[in-house]
């Protein structure tokens, strides 16, 4: 397969920019805020984290410029990146509505660089993870990349031809909001029968939930490995005993992991990827999940037969994928625009 063509603000293996130092990625999820010092090949070279602080913007801040300072005190920092749920205007700065924090219309960039008196790159975490994928993981190479994030529900994001695709209004990848099945589970998002409430770690756990409350015989093993209450049931238990070969575990990931290709297979007739990149807490089902995925992406598949199918893989880097990506982002926006100290 032939090498992304990069553009000039994409030369991110630049001499210089080793040079200019380290970046720290802050992945700031809805329990935690995950920091790193990474450097120019993706490793992460310190590690720092902090409960995520409630709702509270201004509180959020203040931990994040902690994690800066814990970690700049031993290292030369050139950039931060900052990985968050929620959509950001197209210009970076603005995190237009995150479901975790009270974020409405928030300008992070600009308060971040005031705090932090250097420059801040602000990403989408779905991004942000996808562009670490693309660079140092299992999309290395690959022209269109699609990148889907499994957990509580479905994330996305899409690298074509070396950029970061975020759409008109900056708030493409919501694809697990995509209706699958009209009129069927109610959705966060207001609507029903979104793809993530089939094909999401939230998805597994009401699925064995709901068998484990009718006593059926085939959930006594879920029902053992949560002390005797099905409430205590989650996508996590049931990938931990499907892997230890329990059979009702097994067949409740295949029924996920067959949502999860018919989902793919809309989004390959619409975006024609050469890669789908499968990560999130529900990927530790390995095979288990992305198998039955495969086989039902290859039923579903339009012009099946006739066109060179996506390979569907596992995200190769964990849940670090998104510190990486945030401090690689911004040392690419740092070599976009120079050097320029704040305040």
């Amino acid at each position: 397969m032939p090498r992304p063509r990069f553009s000039p603000v994409l030369r991110v293996r630049d001499p210089r920019l080793r040079r200019r130092g380290l970046a720290i990625g802050i992945d700031i999820g809805g329990t935690k805020v995950a920091a790193g010092v990474v450097d120019a090949e993706g490793h992460v070279l310190r590690h720092a984290r902090r409960a995520t602080p409630g709702a509270e913007p201004r509180e959020v801040e203040r931990v994040i410029v902690e994690l800066v300072g814990e970690l700049s005190s031993d290292h030369r920092i050139a950039s931060v990146g900052i990985g968050a749920a929620g959509w950001m205007d197209l210009d970076g700065g603005t995190v237009l509505f995150s479901p975790h924090l009270a974020w409405r219309n928030e300008p992070l960039r600009d308060n971040l660089e005031r705090l932090l008196r250097r420059r801040v790159h602000l990403a989408n975490d779905a991004d942000a993870a996808a562009w670490a994928e693309w660079r140092f993981g299992a999309g290395q190479q690959e022209q269109r990349l699609v990148c889907i994030t499994l957990g509580t529900g479905i994330g996305g994001a899409m690298v074509l031809s070396g950029r970061l695709e975020r759409g008109r209004y900056g708030v493409a990848g919501e694809f697990g909001h995509q209706i699958l099945v009209p009129g069927g589970h109610r959705c966060e998002c207001g609507n029903r029968g979104c793809w993530e409430q089939y094909a999401s770690g939230n998805a597994l756990g009401r699925e064995a939930r709901e068998l484990a409350r009718a006593n059926s015989p085939v959930a006594q093993e879920l029902l053992r490995a949560a002390g005797g209450d099905p409430e205590a049931i989650t996508g996590a238990v049931v990938t931990e005993l499907a892997r230890a070969g329990d059979p009702a575990s097994r067949e409740l990931l295949e029924d996920v992991g067959e949502w999860l290709g018919i989902g793919l297979a809309n989004l390959a007739a619409a975006l024609d990827p050469g890669t789908f990149v499968v990560g999130g807490g529900l990927c530790d089902a390995g095979e288990l999940l992305l198998e039955p995925a495969r086989r039902a992406f290859a039923r579903h598949l339009t012009g099946r037969g006739f066109r060179p199918p996506a390979r569907i893989v596992r995200a190769a880097l964990g849940p670090e994928a998104g510190l990486i990506g945030a401090a690689d982002l911004s040392r690419v926006s740092l070599r976009a625009h120079g050097a320029v100290r704040l305040g």
